[in-house]
């Protein structure tokens, strides 16, 4: 039995996780920016026979990300496991995305979660024991426009587990990183791809993640791979998750840099050729 705590448990992926993680017997650190708002993990905490504790945590903020992981380390002893699961995303093109945008993106996707391991990384590296399991994208690889801002945050959360992975795997703490593709969770429905604009990428975008989320993945499928990583052993790194992940990951890989941006760049029904080919979906424009 461990002892978890997770950040964005309010819904999507992160209730998932609590959810699974209770029913498997674990104790489990459930936070949220706003409890208020998190009625279903409420219901949750409820349940008789799940261990399951609410924590407020706003991870854009030093002040109660330290009092939520002192509370929780007063309270519970030890962290054995961090699961960094909060994150945003909002589309736009680098020119058109105001710059509060790529801040404000950066700053749950990447730093909230570096303020979290700070946090929780000294009582584990004096037990010489933990898991930090960081919930990144296939974004985390692959750039596709117009996700700049979402894009540079997770490639960027991805370098940060891979140096992590190195300097604590001598203190025998784990990291893993869970590369979902398209989620069936609140957060793509309110990201706005349709908004007008002189570039095509928005459109296309969204007609992709539409024909995608006809056969999503849903957040229990993450919620079970981040239970089977706690309980096992395993030090594998990265973990593409869905249907679509290890098709899109293994055509990025087969492409040049060069061969990705003209086809992102190309027209419509050279894109939507591609699409068809690759993932065998048809997508009207």
């Amino acid at each position: 039995m461990a002892t978890v705590l997770i950040t964005g448990a309010g819904s999507g992926i992160g209730l998932a996780t609590a959810a699974a993680l209770a029913r498997a017997g674990h104790i489990v650190i459930a936070t949220a920016r706003n409890l208020d708002a998190a009625s279903e993990l409420a219901r949750l905490g409820e349940t008789k026979g799940h261990a399951v504790h609410m924590l407020a945590l706003d991870v854009d903020d030093d002040g109660s990300v330290a009092r939520a992981f002192e509370q929780a380390l007063t309270e519970n002893e030890r962290i054995d496991v961090l699961i960094n699961n909060a994150g945003i995303n909002r589309i736009g093109t680098v020119e058109e995305a105001p710059l509060a945008s790529f801040r404000a993106i950066m700053e749950t996707n990447y730093f909230g979660p570096l303020r979290c391991i700070k946090a929780v990384l000294p009582q584990m590296l004096s037990r010489r024991s933990g898991c930090i399991i960081n919930v990144s994208s296939v974004a985390g690889r692959i750039a596709v426009a117009p996700q700049a801002a979402y894009v540079a945050s997770k490639h960027a959360l991805e370098g940060l587990s891979e140096c992590l992975a190195q300097e604590v795997k001598a203190f025998n703490i784990r990291v893993a990183v869970l590369e979902p593709g398209v989620v069936a969770t609140p957060i793509f429905k309110k990201i706005g791809l349709e908004r007008a604009t002189a570039y095509p990428h928005g459109r296309r975008l969204a007609a992709l993640f539409g024909a995608m989320a006809k056969q999503p993945t849903p957040p229990e499928a993450v919620a079970e791979q981040i239970r089977e990583i706690i309980e096992g052993e395993s030090w594998q790194l990265r973990y593409p998750i869905g249907l679509h992940a290890p098709i899109t990951l293994a055509w990025r890989a087969r492409s040049s840099d060069e061969e990705w941006i003209a086809l992102l760049a190309s027209t419509d029904a050279e894109w939507t050729a591609r699409i068809k080919q690759e993932f065998g979906l048809e997508i009207a424009l």
